[in-house]
């Protein structure tokens, strides 16, 4: 089976948007995403046991580093650029990440909050995890994303492989040439914000069971933030703990999710029957 941009999916890291197709996506990683490709595609109801030693893989690991480091992006909580890690030793550093994650000792630190200033003079939130998390998010994103796109359905446009907003302006072009007469345009408030861990989850755990997997997203999505209180000083909160919602936008893993949650809605559009009732179709 072919690879269709299984690597090229739009990523934002530490709020710019990026491809990892950036580069040459090692042949040993394309084989490992084809082959969870095929196996997601081909048996729908099948759940995914053995991924986490896949994520240590240092061909893995290493890919998903040279990825976060063309994406550049500022240096997380624990202030380490990738600067540090060069003069320290990609090749140690990886292969010590690699270790924690093979003993299970890895743990994410909190995630740095910035606030972006949006075209309507409001400011949007954008985490910024560690290097070490961003790094440890890609390689779970490339061992994952391959299954779920398998699932993804055909109104979805957003950090998707070969997809884009362009992608999603023509179908809403050809539904108009179709019959369609009226647009509605609707915009999700704060959704990466408001995403509920407990349906997200569930989302996930469709289609994984390995355990070890589970833990680390749970971890991400519980994961502290960090910022600066005006004062100078650092103060960190858990409301994503706390109320249970929330995956940082910013953070390699959080499209992946996003997406996986936004299935939920389009599902239930359908199932549900509004697209034939009102003979509505979405763009997403």
């Amino acid at each position: 089976m072919e690879e269709r941009g299984l690597s090229s999916r739009p990523t934002q890291e530490a709020g710019r948007d990026t491809r990892l197709d950036n580069l040459q996506t090692p042949i040993s990683v394309q084989k490992l995403r084809t082959a969870l490709h095929a196996k997601a595609k081909e048996e729908p109801e099948y759940r995914f046991y053995l991924l986490y030693d896949k994520i240590h893989r240092r061909d893995v690991l290493d890919h998903a580093y040279r990825s976060c480091k063309a994406n550049q992006g500022a240096a997380g909580v624990d202030g380490v650029r990738f600067e540090d890690i060069e003069a320290y030793g990609e090749e140690r550093w990886l292969g010590e990440l690699a270790e924690r994650l093979k003993k299970k000792d890895y743990r994410p630190e909190a995630v740095k909050r910035v606030w972006i200033p949006k075209p309507n003079g409001k400011l949007r939130p954008l985490g910024i995890p560690t290097i070490t998390d961003r790094v440890v998010q890609t390689a779970a994103m490339l061992v994952l994303e391959p299954i779920f796109e398998a699932d993804l359905q055909p109104e979805q446009y957003a950090y998707r492989a070969e997809r884009g907003a362009q992608d999603a302006v023509q179908a809403v072009h050809r539904l108009l040439n179709t019959g369609h007469q009226q647009v509605i345009d609707a915009d999700l408030s704060g959704y990466f914000d408001s995403i509920p861990h407990p349906e997200l989850m569930k989302s996930v755990a469709r289609r994984i069971v390995d355990r070890h997997v589970l833990y680390l997203i749970k971890q991400w999505l519980d994961a502290p933030v960090e910022e600066d209180d005006g004062h100078g000083h650092r103060k960190r909160t858990t409301s994503n703990r706390d109320t249970g919602r929330g995956t940082p936008q910013g953070a390699p893993i959080s499209p992946l999710l996003s997406n996986l949650y936004m299935r939920r809605f389009i599902l239930g559009w359908k199932t549900l029957g509004y697209a034939r009732r009102w003979s509505a179709q979405i763009v997403n």
